[in-house]
């Protein structure tokens, strides 16, 4: 048992293989850890079906729809119906995990025209975005700026001053394990001076592992390594910080 409660992770990967041999198991612990809540993230069509079917069998937890950036290969010709079709579903909160990825040899104009229709859905139907952006902070906050949809810059790595235009367009950053890391510069610049209300936490699990698990695999009870990284930057309680951080994913992702 935690000594922490409240505990909302607002980005997370449940349906990753690395957590096939005890999915279930995990899945039913985590409130008992603390954990009130939790944004499984889709990367394409199919595991937005499977996380949906974790959103109906476990209360904690809602997901999201959409086409992440290094999953569009032989993407539908109606995929943004059938995005609008799961966005029918009570428990799903955003269209995500959706973006611009240039680490990898991913061709530019088809991530930018398929981020572009995304979004143009989301701002149609006013749901946010959760929005991923690797190496591609020019062309990500170009088409932001073009849209302004409401929604979530997720483990947001970018400066202080890409934190501020992003506060500017009336979004959100969530941060995770990275502002544990030794030369985590930028992360820790930016959780000391983002506004309180624009805050969010996150995993990214089964990735980002705050210290002391880096390299293992994550899961959202780590989210209070860094809520107490976070809270001694700000000379703030950790435990108000988490409450502060649920309370603004409720907020952006509708969930009452």
């Amino acid at each position: 048992m935690s000594e922490y409660k409240n505990i909302f992770d607002a980005h997370a990967h449940y349906d990753d293989s690395w957590f096939d041999e005890d999915r279930e198991a995990l899945l039913s612990a985590l409130p008992q850890g603390g954990v009130s809540g939790v944004v499984c993230n889709a990367v394409d069509l199919s595991s937005a079906a499977v996380i949906q079917s974790y959103a109906e069998k476990y209360p904690y937890i809602y997901f999201t729809a959409g086409f992440h950036p290094e999953n569009l290969e032989n993407i539908p010709d109606n995929y943004l119906d059938c995005i609008a079709k799961f966005l029918e579903h009570e428990k799903c909160v955003a269209i995500g995990e959706i973006g611009l990825d240039y680490h990898w040899d991913i061709p530019r104009d088809l991530q930018n025209r398929i981020f572009e229709e995304q979004l143009k859905l989301a701002v149609e139907l006013d749901v946010p975005v959760v929005v991923h952006d690797r190496e591609a902070h020019g062309d990500t906050m170009d088409l932001l700026r073009k849209y302004r949809p409401k929604g979530l810059m997720h483990c947001f790595s970018g400066s202080v001053e890409l934190m501020r235009e992003v506060m500017r367009l009336g979004m959100s950053i969530s941060l995770g394990g990275v502002v544990t890391f030794k030369n985590a510069r930028h992360s820790v610049e930016c959780a000391a001076e983002v506004p309180l209300d624009r805050l969010l936490l996150e995993t990214d699990a089964p990735y980002m592992a705050p210290v002391p698990f880096r390299g293992k695999r994550n899961d959202s009870r780590n989210i209070v390594y860094v809520a107490e990284k976070i809270a001694e930057v700000r000379g703030m309680n950790a435990q108000e910080l988490l409450n502060i951080t649920a309370e603004n994913a409720k907020k952006l992702y509708e969930i009452r």
